[in-house]
Formats: C-alpha cells, structure tokens, sequence
C-alpha cells in the first residue's frame, strides 16, 4: 500500500496544471504560426527575389503557389505524428514538429537569391516550405488534443479556444515584426534596403522563438487520458487501419472534412490572407496601411476565440460554428466590395463610370499562369491583359474579329495592343512597356487611381468590413479544437481528427491566396476569386446543418 500511495504521489506530483499545459501548447503553436505566416505576408518580396525571372503576375502567383506548397504537405505530416502521437505519445510528436518547423523558417532567412545561384533558389525555397507545411500538419492535432485531455468537459470548449488563439498570437507577431523591421530598416538604410535584404529578418528572428518553444515543451508531461490508454494497454497498434480502414470511424473522417474543414479553411484565410492580397495588389493599398488593419483586426480576433469557445461550452460547439460559416457566407462579396468602397474609392467610382473591356480574338489568349517561366506571353491579348491585372483593374472581355489584334477600350477610348510573337526580348520588352504606357494613360484619363489615395481611405469603414470577416472567422474556429477531439476516440484521435483537419485548412485554405488570385487574373473580375471560398463554406453550410452531430459534453473516454 505504501508503493502505492507513493506511485501515486510521484504521478500527482508529474501531472501538469492545466494553465501550464495552455500555456506552453499555446505559445509554442503560435511560435509556429508565426513561423508559417511570415512567408504569407510577406510573398509580394519573395516574388521578386525567387522568381524575379518571371513576368510579375506570373511571379506573383507564383510565389502564393509556394505559400499554398507548404499546406500542400501538412496533411502528410498529420498521418506520420499523428502515427507517433497516436502510439508513442501526444508530448514528443509536438516537440519534434516545433524543432522542425523553427529550423526550416530560419533557413529561408538564409537563402541566396534567384540572381544569385538561378533555379536553385526556388527549389531551395520550395523544399524549406515542404518542411514547414510538414511539421505543422502534426503541430495543431497535438496541441489541440493535448490541452483537450487535461481539461475539464465543462471548459473543453474555453481550454482549447487558446490553441486556436495562437493562430491569431503567430500572424500578429508575424506582422508586427515585420512592420518594426520595415519601417527601421527603411529609417536607417532606406526603403529599397528592406526589399534587397532586411526581408531576411523576420524568418532570422524565427531562431529566438525556436529555442523558447523548445524550453517550455520540455517541461510538459505525457496527456493523462493517454497515459491511462496505455496503461490499460488500449493504445492502437495500427492507427491508419482504425482511423481510415473502419467505416464508423472514416464517416467521422469524412464529415469532419466536409462539414466543418472545408469552411474554415475557405473563411479563415480568406479573411487573414486573401483580404492582405486583395487589397495589396487590386486596391493599392500601402503595406503599412495594410499592416495596420491586419494588426488590428488580429488582436481583435484573439478576444473572440476565446468568447465563442466559452459560449460553446454553454450552448453547444455546432450552433457558434453554424453561425460563424453562415455570416461569412453573406458577407463574402458585399464585403469586399465595400473594402473597394472605403480604402479605394476612386477605383471603385472609375470601375462604375467608367467599365475596361479587353475586345481580342479567342485564340489570341491564354491563361497566363506558367510558375516555370517557360511560356512567353506575346499575344496582343496576352500583353492587354497582363497589364490590366498588375495595375489591379477590372475589365471584361468581348469576342473579336478572328485574326485581328486585340485592343482595350476604357469607357469611349480606344488603345490598340501589339503582339510581340517572334521578336527579341529586347525588342518584346520595348513593346509590352510601349502598349503598358498607353494603356496606364487611358486609365489616368479615365480616373483609374495608380494607387489607393490615403487621404481618401475610411479606415474606420474599413475596419469594419474586417470586423465582420474576423467574428464569422472566430466563430467557426473557436469551437473547433472541442468538437473535432470530442467527435474521435482517443486511441485514433492524433490520426484521426489531423488528416480532416489539414486537408480542410492545408489543401481548401492554404490555396485560397493562390487559386483566388489565379481565377482574377484569368477572369478579368477582382471579385470573381471569391467564389472558391464561397463554395466551400456553402457545402458545409448544407452539411453541418442537416448531418453533424453536437458534441458538447462528450466523454473523451468514449
């Protein structure tokens, strides 16, 4: 009895508290947020220093190509810790993800330039962001299930609202360092030392924070939910088989992906991402500006997971995630729109007087997306249309004569474009900048604004707009961590609940910068990208309506 009672006391003494435990989950994740969100933010740089060999639409989607490559791989990463985590433990799958996370974010900081070593440096980029978006498919399953299994089943919801917190935590560090490095190196250096190298600082900073992330998870102790699980040897011998092989378990799979992942990741970072790309390449908004409202809207976000995961534990995790997709669903394109209305009037007045159409032959055109850099991109239409989308113009477009050169009419002004198929590159880029010139001039005349008019901007209405983005945002992640570990048993939960989790925010999320801006530019229409996200969050508006269950309460044990 005495061995008893001394095995015991040895256990109580090990077991972490529970604001150790959402603490130390939360900080760390958030170190690997920012890790993660570094590059988004700052992809209009990489653009022009990994693929400054292409043309600067092409580099552009690009580059949101690479961002959306590192989500590419989460799910990858989800089934390998998910593996660990689900047999050896919750504690050592996070520790070795943070580890790898931290290092890969540090080497982009070092990375020579395209103009430096050529095709190496986008490799060399890409494979950093293959490590990344590896590290952190096995990142969030653990820490969500983690701080889920310490904490009590009446503040299941609260508890881990803080792990989705840390999201908000990383992208505000995120942003505010780059911000402080922006604006002192551009005071010391000038503005152009920031694009040339200073960019490097922020992944730089990244090595810091690894070696606090590494401290705190050191401290933590094994999940006593698995630790039971093991004792009473339940732990999966083979966790692929149980999550995927089993029907019962696969259909939980399945519609956590479709009833819950496939909204957030379409309104999550349509709102922290898309809405950074859309107003720094279509409105012109200067990236302070940007920043700024991204800040703000950050840290307001930080106090609304945490509201409604708490108001979850009250009245149930699917009416706040309900809520959260639906508002977002009404807001998508009326928000938007307004966000052209506040911080680029003048844009949006010369859109309504004044509407751009491109009149080409079908056959002129093309989809101009080549991430390789091989195809050229001379056609009268091409030229026309690359010009259009880098100056963040709508236009629409008409079917012309068969055979002739395509030209662009803005309101009753009429500017003819020229091909440059079989010409020199000298003689091509003479030409492309000679139909750019005429093209910017009609569009001046016509009100078209070269860039957003600060003294124009209603940054308070514009705040707004990002006000409702990121309560339909907060809604439908803060409950998420409860109701995704609620619905799995803990001998699968790792594998189980991580694949659906990022395929929904790595695959539908991740992509959603890069497949939103790619519809654009092929469309003509700012707004027409829209309509991935807004298809994503509609499927599982209809599906977590009429087939998820409330999990609110569930025993874990289950």
């Amino acid at each position: 009895m005495a061995e008893i009672a001394a095995e015991g006391s040895a256990a109580a003494k090990k077991e972490t508290p529970l604001t150790t435990v959402v603490a130390a989950s939360a900080a760390g994740t958030a170190f690997e947020w920012y890790d993660f969100f570094v590059f988004g933010s700052l992809t209009q740089v990489i653009s022009k220093t990994f693929f400054s060999a292409l043309p600067p639409t092409a580099g552009y989607i690009a580059a949101l190509g690479l961002f959306g490559a590192g989500f590419l791989f989460r799910p990858l990463g989800a089934l390998v810790f998910g593996r660990i985590g689900d047999r050896l433990g919750r504690k050592g799958a996070f520790l070795v993800t943070v580890t790898l996370m931290g290092g890969a974010t540090v080497a982009i900081g070092l990375l020579p330039s395209y103009a430096a070593i050529g095709i190496a440096a986008p490799m060399l980029l890409l494979l950093m962001r293959v490590i990344q978006g590896f590290a952190l498919g096995g990142e969030y399953g653990g820490a969500a299930i983690y701080v889920a299994e310490h904490a009590p089943a009446n503040a299941r919801g609260r508890s881990t609202s803080w792990v989705q917190t840390s999201a908000a935590l990383g992208l505000f560090g995120a942003l505010i360092v780059i911000l402080v490095t922006r604006l002192v190196v551009g005071a010391l250096f000038g503005a152009e030392a920031f694009d040339a190298w200073g960019w490097r600082i922020p992944f730089l900073f990244s090595a810091g924070l690894l070696a606090i992330s590494i401290w705190m998870r050191m401290k933590l102790s094994e999940s006593p939910a698995f630790e039971k699980m093991k004792a009473e040897g339940q732990a999966s011998k083979a966790p692929y088989k149980e999550s995927f092989g089993h029907w019962p378990n696969l259909k939980i799979v399945l519609l956590a992906l479709v009833a819950i992942m496939s909204a957030q990741g379409a309104v999550w970072y349509t709102a922290f991402f898309y809405t950074q790309t859309f107003m720094e390449r279509f409105l012109k908004v200067p990236p302070e500006t940007i920043n700024t409202l991204m800040l703000s809207a950050t840290a307001v976000s930080a106090i609304f997971y945490v509201v409604f995961g708490w108001l979850s534990d009250k009245i149930g995790r699917k009416p706040v995630m309900l809520f959260g997709m639906t508002l977002m669903l009404l807001a998508y394109f009326p928000g938007f729109h307004m966000l052209s209305q506040t911080l680029n009037p003048a844009l949006a007045e010369a859109e309504q007087r004044t509407p751009v159409v491109v009149v080409a032959d079908p056959a002129d055109c093309s989809l101009q997306f080549d991430p390789v850099g091989k195809a050229q991109f001379v056609s009268s239409c091409d030229i026309a249309k690359s010009t259009l989308a880098n100056a963040g113009v709508s236009y629409a477009t008409e079917e012309g004569a068969r055979g002739s050169a395509a030209f662009v009419r803005v309101g009753t002004n009429t500017v003819p474009s020229v091909s440059a198929a079989g010409l020199s590159p000298e003689v091509t880029k003479a030409v492309k900048g000679a139909v750019e010139t005429r093209i910017k001039q009609a569009l001046t005349q016509a009100g078209y604004p070269a860039k957003a008019d600060v003294s124009r901007m209603n940054l308070l209405g514009a705040f707004g707009v990002l006000l409702v983005f990121v309560i339909a945002a907060t809604a439908l992640y803060g409950p998420i961590a409860a109701c995704l570990v609620e619905l799995f048993p803990t001998r699968i939960r790792y594998t189980a609940l991580s694949l659906p989790y990022h395929i929904g925010t790595g695959w539908i999320g991740g992509f959603v910068p890069f497949t939103a801006f790619a519809i654009v530019a092929a469309v003509g229409n700012i707004y027409s990208g829209l309509w991935y996200p807004f298809a994503f969050t509609a499927l599982s508006v209809v599906t977590c309506l009429f087939f998820l269950p409330e999990t609110k309460g569930r025993p874990l044990d289950a």
